[in-house]
Parts: C-alpha cells; sequence; structure tokens
C-alpha cells in the first residue's frame, strides 16, 4: 500500500465507541427507541457502537452522573473492545467530564458534543459554519482546563500568578473575542435575513418543520423544483432553502426547508442558528413533517414543539404532515394520529403520495381568515384598482359617475392594506360566497 492510499485508508477508519444510556427508570420503556436514534447519531458522526451500558437512576449522582460500578463497567467494556472514546447519552457538566475522565482512559463526550461534531461535519455554506463555531466555542467556554499546569509552580513574584493559569485566562480571552465576532457576523447575516424575508411580505410564506430525517428536503423537492440535498441520514441539510410553490394562481406561495430538530437540541444550536430558524419565526404555515414509520412519533412531535416554543413558533398555524407511508407503518396509529391532528395529510415524498391532498390543505390555510367585502375607491385611481386586481378575487364590480364598486375575497394582511387608504372605503358583506361565485 503507498502513503497516500494508507493516509486515504486511515480516514476512511471509524471510531469505536461505547454508548452510556441514562434513562430514568420511569423512561426505561424508550430504551430500545433512544439506542437506535443514538446508533443513528453515531453513524453520521462516524463511529460504531461497540458496545452499550446503561443505568436507571431516579437521580443522577452529582459528581460522575453514573454510579461508580457502572464505572467500572465502562473501563472495562473500553478495555475489551479498544473503544476510542465514550459517548454519553446525555449532557454531562465540565466537572463530572474531568471525575470521569480519572477513572476512564479514552475521551468522555456528551450529547451535546455529540450534535455540534455532526452539525460541523454537515455544515457547507459560511452562514452555517459561523452557526456551529460560534455553538462549539460557547459549549467548551466553561470547559476549558490548564493544559500547562506543569508551569504553575513559576513564580514571577509575591502574589503573582504562574504562567499555567495566565494562559487559561488568555486561551478564555480569546475564545470570548471570537465569539463577539462571530455573533456580530451572524448579526449581520441576520440583517439580511430579515431583508430577504421582507421582501417576500406579500407572499404567503409555508415552512418545513420536523424531526431530523423525518423527509422534509424530500418533501420539498417533491412539491417544488427546489432539487434540496436529500439523504437518508440524520441532519443532512442544516440550511435554509426557499422556492416558488404554484398551487394557486390567485397568490404567490413560497416554500422553505429548514433544519431538523431533535430531542434536547442544545440551546447553543439554537440561538447560534436564529438567522436560520428566522424563516420559522416568519412563516405564516408551518408544515409540521413526522416519519410515520417511526415508533416514537409522538416523542418527536412533542420535541419539535418544544424547539418551536423556545424560539417563538409555536402559535403560527400548523398542518402535521405524516410522511413515509410506502414504508412499513401501523396503518391503526397512523389512522389514531390523523383522528388527534386534524386537517393533518398523509403523504410519501419519495413515492409522491397524498400531495394533491396536501397542496390542498395549503390552500384551505391559505384562504383561512378571508373576509367578503365591498370596497368603494374613486374610479380615477387606477393604482387602487390595480392592485386590487392583482391581489384579490373579484366576485362582482359596478360603477357609479365617480366610484367603483367591487365585491372582493380579502385575507387579513389585504383587509389592512385597504384599510389604511384614505380614499377606500370598506364594508364587510355577509353573503354567502358560493352563491356569489354563482
Amino acid at each position: 500500500m503507498t502513503k497516500n492510499e494508507q493516509m486515504h485508508s486511515n480516514k476512511q477508519e471509524r471510531l469505536k465507541v461505547i454508548l452510556v444510556m441514562t434513562l430514568p427508570p420511569d423512561q426505561r420503556s424508550f430504551l430500545q427507541d433512544r439506542i437506535e436514534e443514538l446508533t443513528g447519531l453515531l453513524d453520521t458522526a462516524g463511529c460504531d457502537v461497540a458496545a452499550v451500558a446503561s443505568q436507571h437512576l431516579p437521580k443522577p449522582i452529582t459528581a460522575t452522573h453514573i454510579g461508580k460500578g457502572k464505572i467500572e463497567e465502562v473501563a472495562q467494556l473500553v478495555e475489551q473492545h479498544c473503544a476510542d472514546e465514550v459517548v454519553f447519552d446525555c449532557d454531562l457538566t465540565p466537572s463530572q467530564g474531568r471525575n470521569l475522565g480519572k477513572y476512564i482512559e479514552v475521551p468522555i463526550i456528551d450529547y451535546s458534543a455529540l450534535i455540534l461534531h455532526i452539525f460541523a461535519q454537515n455544515a457547507r455554506t459560511h452562514q452555517a459554519q459561523l452557526a456551529v463555531e460560534l455553538a462549539q466555542l460557547e459549549y467548551h467556554r466553561s470547559r476549558l482546563k490548564r493544559l500547562w499546569s506543569h508551569l504553575d509552580r513559576i513564580k514571577a513574584g509575591t502574589n503573582m500568578r504562574g504562567p499555567g493559569e495566565k494562559q487559561l485566562e488568555v486561551d478564555r480571552r480569546l475564545i470570548t473575542n471570537r465569539i463577539r465576532d462571530l455573533k456580530d457576523k451572524l448579526e449581520q447575516i441576520e440583517k439580511r435575513k430579515e431583508r430577504a424575508i421582507d421582501s417576500r411580505k406579500d407572499c404567503f410564506k409555508v415552512c418545513l418543520v420536523g424531526y431530523t430525517n423525518a423527509g422534509k428536503s424530500s418533501l420539498m423537492n417533491a412539491l417544488t423544483n427546489a432539487d434540496v440535498l436529500a439523504q437518508d441520514r440524520l441532519f443532512a441539510t442544516l440550511d435554509t432553502r426557499t422556492s416558488k410553490l404554484d398551487i394557486d394562481r390567485k397568490h404567490d406561495i413560497v416554500l422553505s426547508d429548514t433544519v431538523g430538530f431533535i430531542r434536547n437540541l442544545p440551546h447553543q444550536l439554537i440561538a447560534s442558528f436564529h438567522a436560520t430558524l428566522s424563516e420559522v419565526i416568519g412563516a405564516d404555515l408551518l408544515l409540521h413533517v413526522v416519519d410515520a414509520s417511526q415508533p416514537s412519533m409522538e416523542e418527536h412531535i412533542h420535541a419539535v414543539q418544544e424547539v418551536l416554543d423556545t424560539i417563538g413558533a409555536g402559535k403560527i398555524p400548523t398542518v402535521m404532515v405524516f410522511n413515509k407511508i410506502d414504508r412499513e407503518h401501523s396503518k391503526t396509529i397512523l389512522m389514531a394520529f390523523k383522528r388527534k391532528y386534524k386537517g393533518s395529510v398523509a403523504t410519501s415524498a419519495h413515492e409522491k403520495l397524498g400531495l394533491d391532498k396536501l397542496n390542498e390543505q395549503i390552500r384551505k390555510e391559505l384562504n383561512r381568515g378571508i373576509k367578503l367585502i365591498e370596497v368603494r375607491f374613486p374610479i380615477s385611481d387606477g393604482s387602487i384598482n390595480a392592485f386590487i386586481r392583482k391581489n384579490c378575487t373579484i366576485l362582482e364590480e359596478n360603477y357609479t359617475d365617480k366610484e367603483s364598486i367591487v365585491v372582493i375575497e380579502a385575507n387579513e394582511k389585504l383587509y389592512g392594506e385597504l384599510k389604511i387608504n384614505d380614499q377606500v372605503k370598506i364594508k364587510e358583506k355577509v353573503v354567502d360566497k358560493i352563491g356569489l361565485r354563482n
């Protein structure tokens, strides 16, 4: 094997890890689903699970999170399998990580560190890379440790700190400065994002949200010509993509795809990806995509809802989309979920099933809150006439010597824009719209 081939082979080598599960006793029934999810995350990170150790304590041990006997078991598993790392399914405090390191001689990785690593692997655009770097620095700032402790005994004078302690302070200052720089850059990006969203204020904005790998990108490709990267793996998409959705001739509709969510998404990532998530916050309608082939659908739905509540998007009108019905799934459970979530739709983005019903549901949401109004304006005012013809469905129109009188359908946004014009007189109509159309 040549040197180049050997280097390439080394890059392809996957790490062997010991996975430590710490679910409390009342969540023991979710253990297997949780192991499968963590195994999928580790596979995305380029790791193979060599062994699993689990402990169900009602309350974590303050110093080490898990008990001494379990620590010894994990250390033995590391030695037995020649593991490279130990990965916990939960977050560890800096002191817990340090204490565990005294007994386990390989790196200790907690849940947030794993998610941050996967995001760093998948960040492609400049914005995503900045956001991930910021989240990583926020995470590591409290976990700095003295790498130069052997210099501490060197003193420069009475009450002077040693170079080791000084180096730690230098590291903290460098990280703090870099965090400030990244926040400034992301704030500029966020302002550009806000301007881009404002430029689409006349559009009906639909946003795809959901648990990671629920099929959001595949669904966007099926509904539009966006050609978004769609892979059957966790966190394949970290960047927002927006494309026009052609399902209604009278309205401009845009559809956006966003980063996937997961249980206990690290708060550093939520804060760092605020510019990306602004698409969600500014949406008129959310399509909450759920993987119907997953037995833990309810958990996934709650995890996504928690993130939506955190970013201030929890009360935006939402349509539940149960995707991947081409895969093996329980029809009985799916029917129960569809009854629970009124207006939900079952789809398969891969087989293009249920897309017509989804488009129809989007149209229903688009027309929700539409008022039937009579609008009077000067017959000579061409700008108002042009605005109404471009943006509204005209059901009746009549004219006097001085006024144009039209009966139109207007949503709340159009109603508000017409109402602030002094030249326009508006009266709500209590008339059967179907009769008018006929």
